[in-house]
């Protein structure tokens, strides 16, 4: 390990550290991340669930929030075990390094070193996403607590409190959720350090710049934001005394 190396890795503490200082941040020049954004968009779902008795639609979203974090769980675990099977690979990986330009190799112990730092960003991956499912799994329970029309109308208080309880279960498994898949993206920047620091420091950068565009300038953002309507819109264009198409209109032909 060099000296730069040792720079390299604090400049990535540091700037993973930083922009997770950012994200909890309310905005960023003025503007609203995307993640506090989803969680108005998630309060006015859970909300919205109060209107209806039926709630077949909110249970597959549940469902859907719940595959996808155990999809990229059992990811982490594949990738732990890719890591320590390339532990038993050094001598080959040397080989492979040997031919390669612009390549630093500082020996057997620093690529170890630099193995065991990329399974560990897999395995606090892996405990996030885990930690993820299972709020999740409880945000379904609380969900299930959630009264009926009858009962919402009848004590609207009571209602609020139970969705008030879902939405910041959700909201926490959502952000254990984004921690997760923050450090799967930091380790697409980490590998660069397999090169020489320099390009794992340039690899860092390009990946924070990356997600922070996402977060606060990307079109996916501007998507969920409060705007007016569009003037396109068709179902504001339509007029009252335009006669329906629904065969209401014949009774008066026949």
């Amino acid at each position: 390990m060099t000296t730069a190396d040792y720079i390299a890795l604090a400049f990535f503490a540091c700037v993973w550290a930083g922009y997770s200082w950012l994200l909890k941040g309310r905005t960023f020049f003025g503007r609203t991340s995307l993640t506090h954004a989803m969680t108005e968009r998630r309060r006015d779902w859970i909300y919205n669930s109060l209107r209806r008795d039926l709630k077949m639609i909110d249970t597959q979203i549940m469902a859907g929030l719940q595959n996808g974090t155990a999809f990229f769980a059992s990811t982490s675990i594949f990738a732990i075990g890719s890591c320590f099977a390339l532990l038993g690979a050094t001598e080959k990986v040397d080989a492979v390094f040997a031919d390669l330009p612009f390549v630093f190799h500082s020996g057997h112990a620093a690529f170890e070193m630099k193995v065991g730092g990329l399974a560990a960003l897999f395995g606090y991956a892996f405990f996030k996403f885990g930690w993820s499912y299972r709020l999740f799994n409880y945000c379904t329970i609380l969900f299930g607590a959630i009264p009926m029309m009858r009962d919402t109308e009848s004590d609207v208080i009571a209602a609020e409190r139970a969705a008030e309880r879902v939405i910041r279960m959700n909201v926490i498994a959502g952000s254990h959720f984004n921690e997760g898949l923050r450090a799967i993206f930091l380790s697409i920047g980490y590998l660069g350090w397999f090169i020489n620091p320099y390009v794992f420091m340039l690899t860092t950068a390009i990946v924070i710049f990356v997600l922070t565009r996402r977060q606060f300038f990307s079109e996916a953002r501007l998507a969920i934001m409060d705007a007016g309507p569009p003037s396109n819109l068709h179902l504001s264009a339509l007029r009252r005394d335009m006669p329906s198409n629904d065969g209401n209109d014949l009774t008066g032909r026949l």
